[in-house]
């Protein structure tokens, strides 16, 4: 598995303690509220809002926490449709792997300004609109550690009957890549062999990846992760590749 492959997975295992400080949480309300504003409130008919209640079920979110989301994006309850925006920042981390970040927020102007202060702490620089996304395509990813390898290819194989574009199993890690239209249905077939992914979710995924240098390697992450401490932020993305030993070290330190 490539060093981004398993940077990814890191991020999906830090889930459990991001959820313990209640960062997670935000971060999914306000993912809900949006695909309920832009879909509509039946999961049913809106694929999005149906990835997002699931992976909310997953990371154990209060149930009143997810109807008060709900209620946000459709306007019930009085409550009223929350102004948020969505929005995208692209540039550069140190040793030159791509970075995109995407952000929800009610002030684009406060965003803008913690984002690149940001970049420019970590030693990255914000780019122009259009400079790294490029090389990102939308793709549905899904994981699942499994030790036995005979069973994962078995997995993989079904995946990709049900439609999922490809496999990867290395390290103990199968990653499934999908449309993002399939990533339901190849979720749903997994399900029914008794499988639950460790994650699944929609991701930006680099077309070409940058392999960095120890010290770049470890500044990057570390900008990665101030930049999704951001209040505003939701996700950052990379095309960076990062040494084995760096991300070991990643690891044990978070």
């Amino acid at each position: 598995m490539s060093g981004h492959s398993k940077w990814s997975t890191i991020k999906h295992q830090k889930g459990a303690a991001d959820a313990k400080r209640g960062v997670l949480f935000t971060k999914i309300s306000r993912d809900i509220t949006l695909a309920a504003r832009d879909g509509g409130g039946d999961p049913d008919m809106n694929f999005r809002l149906r990835l997002m209640l699931d992976k909310a079920k997953s990371a154990n979110m209060p149930h009143d926490s997810i109807s008060r989301a709900l209620k946000r994006g459709t306007g019930e309850g009085g409550e009223g449709v929350e102004q948020l925006e969505e929005m995208l920042y692209e540039g550069y981390g140190p040793g030159g792997g791509a970075i995109m970040v995407q952000a929800v927020t009610t002030n684009r102007n406060r965003t803008a300004a913690d984002v690149r202060s940001t970049f420019a702490k970590g030693g990255g620089n914000l780019g122009e609109s259009g400079c790294v996304a490029w090389n990102f395509e939308t793709r549905g990813v899904i994981a699942l550690e499994i030790s036995d390898e005979e069973r994962a290819e078995e997995l993989g194989l079904m995946a990709i009957d049900a439609g999922a574009d490809d496999i990867s199993i290395e390290d103990g890690v199968l990653e499934i890549l999908t449309a993002p239209e399939v990533l339901l249905k190849v979720q749903a077939a997994l399900n029914e062999e008794g499988v639950s992914p460790d994650s699944s979710e929609i991701s930006m995924i680099p077309k070409t990846t940058v392999i960095l240098e120890d010290k770049a390697a470890e500044q990057t992450l570390k900008l990665l992760d101030s930049l999704e401490d951001l209040d505003d932020v939701q996700k950052a993305y990379t095309s960076a590749d990062f040494p084995p030993e760096v991300l070991e070290r990643y690891r044990s330190a978070n």
